[in-house]
Parts: C-alpha cells; structure tokens; sequence
C-alpha cells in the first residue's frame, strides 16, 4: 500500500495510510501497520466509535512494548516518591536476569520495544550501558527515562553511541514540591544545562537520537512553572512532552493534587469541541468557562480517544519486568503501596503473573490466566471505585462490589486518564 498524503501544521507531520475493502467486504490494513499492531488472522479487536470515525484497539494478543525496571536504588531522595511507602528492600537487575530478557525478546516478532524505567533511576545501575546495547542489537526501539542528575558529558556521549532511541528525563520545576529535579533551581538548572549539552552535542554529530522528551508530575507547587518549561523546551527543539497529575503517598501530599473535583464527577457533563484557538488573555474566559462547568474540551477529533475505564498499558500491548525477574501487567502493580483516593488510603497489593526464573517471556505472556486478564482490562468491567467511593472496596484491589478477583482495578487512577506514564 503506497503512503497517501502528509498534512502539515507547522512542525507537527501526520502521515496517512489508507486501508480498503476487497470483496468479500473485509478491512485489509498495509503490512506494516498488520506487523506494528499485531493484526494477524483471527484476532479480534474492540471497535470505539465516535460520531465521524471509528477507533480500533490495538488486540490483546500483541505484545509491542516491556518494561524493564533496572534498579530501585535512587540517587534522589525526593518526598513525593512511591519509594517511601515501600516496604521491600532495594534491589537491581542481575545480569542471568536480564538475559532472560534477551531470550525473551528474540522470540517475539517484531520486536517489541524496550522502555528502561520503572521506580528507580536507572543511570545508578552499572550496567544500564550494555543492557541498552544488548537490546538494541535485538533490534528494538530503545527508551530510557531519567531524572537528569547523572545525565554528564559520559552519560551523554555513551546514550549517543548506543543509538537510544527516546530519552525521558523527568522535570518537575523548582519549586519545593519533592519530586525528582524539583529540590532548587539549582539543581532544575543543572538538569536542564545537562539536556542543553546533549542536544548541542547532538547537532554537532548530526544525530537525530537520541530524542528527547520531558515528563512533568504537575501538582498545585509547581503548575505555574510549566509555561516556562514549555518554552524553554520548544526553545531547545523538545516537541515531546508527557504530563502526569501527581499520585499522592503521603498525607501531606493530598493538598498537591489537582484533579479532586474530577474525582468526584468523572462522568463529565458535557463534551465541547472547540476550534484551534490562540491561547492569550482573549480566549482564556472561554476555556476557562469549559473546564468550570465539568465538561472536557475536544480541540480534534483524535483526542476524543478515551481517557477513563481503559488500561492505558494494555492499550499499549505491554508488560512490566521488576528488577528480580517478576512480571506484573503494568507498572503500577510492580510493588506493594499506599496511596490515597479522595481521603481514603488505600493499599495497592503488588500483583504478578509470572516469574522470568521460571517460565519465558513469551509463556508469561500467552499464559491463559494471563490473556484472560487482558480481556478483562480491556472491557473494563470493574465496580466505579475511582468516583463512587463511598463502601471499603475501594481501600484496597484485592476485590470489589462488582465481585471482581484480585487485581480489581476500578480505582486505577492511570486507567482514569489522571495518573499517565511515557
């Protein structure tokens, strides 16, 4: 299927493929998307639709993207962290078990891609080089996330030679809200002077990776710092950028979140679609007015994807992979935690489906419990804990109203569109 047309905006490039009808009235979708989304004989896929297009869900049968969490050791100590309400030792990746890994990987097709983080940085672990070069031989599409303090001159120099492909490196402002590159403006300075560097030293090489993104845990301390990042990213020809609302651990940290009255309604009471608007003192009233009234703005039709009752991970056809080897359905259930809903505490159970010691990647992955699993994620049939929260289901994801097994995820803040993860 040949590529049809490219509309641009700007810097922003969409590119098209067309899929067509044959005969027999079947979709028949170009090759490369078949291979990308895992679209082989016999899967189904869950149709959304909307009042001008329909949205195919990537099929719960295709694994494209695994988690792998290095490390949990830090070099920050930083208050909002999910690492404070742990009670497990620290630990990083053995070498046997991220070779398990690799053997993994090389029985899946295509490759899937490879994203280094999960709850520790992973430039402390010291062999976070190799393990980046061994999958990329594989390969893979390759990312890394980071907070951006170790990101020096040979940091920089050996994520170049390695080909990454995306670097995240997490900056949440200076203001004194706890969370990785948020301490001062000194240390947010160094960050940023770190990223400078390397897109510099990128230009010099004429390199187009690694590219570069930003993640930002937006909370009420640091809201106001996120226009100024903005430019400075655009500044610095940074186009990607992943915003999270701020997953409370502490008591402390309630009064930082910014999404409490959309906890309360997230059955929103309207939908506006609103044309492409210049941002300034003129139109401010009118978005100001939207939000006010509980509705949600729809600037394009794209983003009329959901964003509530759908697990963003299986959404992305992944997999997480603790440091020791265990394998969870999402990062939010690599460990056991407390966070808080509302008011309420609740205590997040870790929850595994399997253990790379003892069955491969690809046996985890097409386990039957397993599959079953991801159907259940993707239809969402869970009791509304995330609003309703009025009984004791909701303190915990053992169980819920609905009857659910563990993991009952109806009070997943990700799978509500609040908590997000690059």
């Amino acid at each position: 299927m040949s590529k049809a047309r490219r509309i641009c905006d700007g810097d922003v490039r969409m590119s098209h493929d067309y899929v067509h009808v044959d005969r027999q009235g079947r979709l028949v979708f170009p090759a490369q998307i078949a291979a990308r989304y895992g679209l082989k004989p016999g899967v189904r896929l869950k149709v959304d639709q909307g009042p001008n297009s329909i949205l195919l869900l990537r099929p719960t049968s295709h694994l494209a993207r695994v988690y792998v969490e290095p490390t949990t050791h830090c070099n920050l100590e930083c208050s909002a962290c999910i690492r404070n309400v742990w009670h497990e030792p620290q630990g990083k990746m053995s070498e046997a078990t991220f070779g398990r890994i690799l053997e993994g990987l090389r029985d899946l097709h295509p490759t899937p891609l490879v994203f280094f983080g999960g709850f520790g940085e992973p430039l402390t672990h010291p062999d976070i080089f190799s393990m980046v070069r061994e999958a990329k031989k594989l390969g893979a599409v390759v990312e890394l996330i980071t907070n951006g303090t170790l990101l020096d001159k040979d940091a920089s120099q050996g994520l170049l030679e390695l080909e990454l492909d995306t670097l995240w490196v997490s900056v949440d402002g200076s203001a004194d809200c706890g969370h990785a590159g948020a301490g001062s403006a000194a240390e947010l300075e160094g960050v940023l002077d770190n990223l400078r560097q390397l897109q510099r030293r990128k230009i010099e090489l004429s390199l187009k990776n690694p590219e570069i993104g930003l993640a930002f845990v937006v909370m009420a301390g640091n809201a106001a710092e996120f226009p100024e990042l903005l430019r400075w990213a655009l500044r610095q020809r940074i186009k990607k950028l992943s915003v999270s609302n701020l997953l409370p651990h502490t008591p402390e940290l309630k009064g930082q979140i910014l999404y409490q009255r959309r906890l309360d309604n997230i059955d929103y009471g309207a939908e506006v679609e609103l044309p492409r608007l210049d941002v300034d003192e003129r139109t401010l009233k009118l978005i100001q007015a939207v939000l006010r009234e509980d509705a949600v703005p729809r600037f394009e039709e794209l983003a009329s994807q959901r964003m509530r009752d759908c697990c963003p991970f299986v959404q992305k056809g992944s997999i997480s992979v603790r440091w020791d080897g265990v394998v969870s359905p999402c990062l939010a259930l690599l460990h056991a935690h407390e966070s808080y809903l509302g008011d309420r505490r609740r205590r997040i159970e870790a929850y595994s489906v399997g253990s790379l010691d003892e069955r491969s990647l690809k046996e985890i992955w097409e386990d039957p419990g397993y599959v079953s699993l991801r159907s259940r994620l993707q239809e969402f049939d869970f009791s509304p804990c995330s609003w309703c929260n009025s009984c004791d289901f909701p303190d915990g994801n053992q169980e819920d109203c609905f009857g659910s097994p563990a993991p009952a995820c109806g009070g997943c803040l990700w799978a509500q569109g609040f908590i997000r993860c690059p």
